[in-house]
């Protein structure tokens, strides 16, 4: 099980923190669009973004991060579910983006955006300017901006791997005093920036936190796994279709030659629609095609 979060805890102190790691999701993600390496590695970063702070939230829907900009890659978005199921996709010109590209000279005048999109209750959206270092750096703005509990993000993505670890400050219960919190919180912050990409990215969560942590007391919770799984259906593109209305449905099952295609830009998977789907589906009769069905 290689795609998990694992959640820890400091016994001495009231810091939790939680870590990421994904390579089966990410080669999933991955394998559906021929990303140049610099996308590859912001998407990756995001989704272990999705995954430690699905770990963090407590609520049944879906969490959906987007970075959105004017540059060489307009798009990136990441869903992950409460049932830890994660998918994403970039948007991006091929011909802006240089090799060594970092954040700011491919998503200039960016802004990220979390949803919190629960099965009950009221929708929840969160926007932060992407004028960080890093990814890692900007969500870390999201939390001291939100005047939530102090939280530091790290983030890192190679093309193969993904992984991310959190820090978060908890209300006092072990140590009350302002001064002594403050230094804690410093303490083991400052400690999280001394981890390497490749220490991030090619060591388990326990030797990650005794490289960082060995002289504290941390226990270390079970992981949960992640798994890349996406949502669409034919069910769901029927009822895109039939949004559309009958006559629109028709014309345009018309102008595409008899067949209509609806194409998921998450995974590449395609639903065919022809005449005989589309009469069906205005009847009343479900999205189970009469004739043959094609996915």
């Amino acid at each position: 099980m290689f795609d998990h979060t694992q959640r820890f805890i400091f016994d001495d102190t009231d810091v939790r923190g939680e870590i990421a790691t994904l390579e089966e999701s990410y080669q999933h993600v991955l394998a559906k669009h021929p990303y140049p390496e610099p996308v590859a590695q912001l998407l990756g970063e995001l989704m272990a973004a999705a995954a430690l702070l699905i770990g963090t939230l407590k609520f049944d829907g879906l969490l959906i991060l987007q970075a959105r900009s004017s540059g060489a890659v307009p798009l990136l978005m990441v869903e992950c579910s409460s049932l830890r199921e994660i998918r994403a996709i970039a948007r991006y010109d091929a011909e802006r983006i240089a090799a060594d590209a970092d954040l700011a000279r491919l998503m200039p005048d960016g802004v990220l955006a979390m949803t919190i999109d629960p099965l009950k209750g009221q929708r929840y959206q969160g926007i932060v300017p992407l004028d960080g270092v890093d990814l890692g750096a900007c969500l870390s703005s999201y939390f001291a901006n939100s005047e939530q509990l102090p939280t530091r993000v790290w983030l890192r993505a190679d093309g193969r791997r993904a992984a991310g670890l959190l820090l978060q400050q908890l209300p006092p219960d072990r140590i009350h005093d302002a001064e002594e919190r403050s230094a804690s919180w410093q303490h083991v912050t400052t400690l999280a920036d001394t981890l390497s990409a490749e220490e991030m990215l090619g060591l388990d969560a326990e030797t990650r936190l005794h490289r960082l942590y060995h002289e504290e007391q941390v226990r270390l919770f079970e992981p949960h796994p992640i798994e890349f799984r996406c949502s669409c259906s034919r069910e769901r593109s029927a009822n895109a279709l039939i949004s559309l209305g009958r006559e629109d449905a028709e014309q345009l099952l018309l102008e595409q030659g008899g067949s209509l295609s609806v194409d998921c830009q998450f995974c590449n998977q395609s639903q065919v629609f022809d005449a005989a789907d589309i009469a069906q589906l205005f009847s009343g009769g479900g999205s189970q095609a009469p004739s043959d069905t094609r996915h």
